[in-house]
């Protein structure tokens, strides 16, 4: 059991740096245009990625087991750090990044370590969601600003009223966000360690037990939560301030769109609908929150006329975007070299 604690530390790091950088997401356009304090979105989103992680953290990790399945512990500690440190040298720029891009980058530099094919459809299907994310995002995010502004337009509501109605709905939807984070992210930091995981079921009282999978991603989300309240401020600046300057409405808008698609990409059971339907489904896999959030702000910039959008500082991000998941297989591939004939780790089982 100590043995499995100290490899999943990696894990738990990982678990960190989701939620030092991917609270900026969640909430960054709320606190941003000081409608939330930090410290108040801060402790609802946590409480409700607590909640995602645990009750629908298991969606997602399928995916990831099949573009490549780490079957020991070493193998996962590495991959894990490795994406985990890749997340923070862009975290120490001031960017915010892909989670997901970094552990599918961790676990194909484990592929071709280990000279294993990578699963080219499942490839591809996280690679499209990376492009069709921040689309789906954008259209969602149009959709609800015009219909908002129309209602905005032809109501009567007192400003008073309708700033008292935008803080509530910035509540509602930190609560929203968290939980889609928890439910589509978590795979990202835990999934890699549920082949060798020990951990035993929790039982909570006489009411609920936790599976020996839940308690894992349990942990994975405590450590995002100390993220969240250690380190997400500065990406917060990034998200919340510097990409389009946007009043506390389309801020609203921006948290609700992203956390649809989150929540849209973690669904099996609308993926099952889509199919039974005759349609291209939506994959359950784990997508970028910073992805879907950025295709929101750039999409009501569009709308506005896009005078307002910071081009400059969107480039810098979506440059992040790629030199995240490369950084990560880079650390992955060296690292597992050193850990297998150094350390003397077994790091792949034929």
């Amino acid at each position: 059991m100590l043995e499995y604690l100290f490899f999943l530390s990696s894990g738990l790091f990982l678990g960190w740096s989701l939620g030092a950088n991917d609270a900026s997401n969640i909430f960054g356009t709320a606190v941003g245009t000081k409608m939330l304090r930090f410290t108040t979105a801060a402790i609802i989103a946590s409480i409700f990625l607590v909640l995602g992680a645990v009750l629908s953290g298991q969606n997602t990790a399928e995916t990831l087991n099949t573009l490549g399945e780490v079957n020991t512990l070493a193998a996962a500690f590495t991959v894990s750090l490795s994406s985990a440190l890749a997340v923070l040298m862009m975290l120490k720029s001031g960017i915010s990044v892909s989670i997901s891009q970094a552990i599918v980058g961790g676990i194909i530099g484990w592929n071709v370590y280990n000279h294993k094919p990578t699963d080219t459809e499942t490839l591809t299907n996280i690679c499209a969601t990376w492009i069709f994310c921040p689309i789906i995002s954008g259209v969602i995010a149009v959709g609800l600003y015009i219909c908002v502004k129309k209602l905005l337009h032809h109501s009567k509501v007192h400003i008073l009223w309708q700033d008292m109605a935008v803080r509530v709905g910035m509540i509602l939807t930190t609560a929203l966000g968290g939980f889609a984070l928890g439910a589509n992210n978590m795979a990202n930091v835990v999934g890699v360690f549920i082949d060798s995981n020990v951990l035993s079921p929790l039982k909570l009282g006489n009411v609920y037990t936790l599976s020996s999978t839940q308690v894992l991603f349990l942990l994975g989300a405590i450590a995002a939560c100390v993220g969240i309240f250690t380190y997400s401020q500065k990406a917060i600046k990034t998200v919340g301030k510097n990409v389009l300057s946007f009043s506390p409405t389309v801020a609203w808008i921006v948290i609700l769109s992203q956390s649809l698609v989150l929540i849209l990409f973690s669904s099996e059971n609308l993926e099952n609908f889509l199919i039974s339907m005759n349609l291209p489904p939506l994959p359950a896999v784990p997508v970028s929150s910073t992805q879907a959030v950025i295709g929101a702000i750039v999409g009501i910039g569009l709308v506005k006329g896009g005078k307002g959008i910071k081009w400059s500082l969107i480039l810098r991000v979506v440059s992040g975007w790629v030199a995240t998941p490369v950084i990560a297989f880079i650390l992955s591939f060296i690292s597992l070299f050193f850990m297998e004939n150094v350390f003397k780790q077994t790091i792949f089982i034929p």
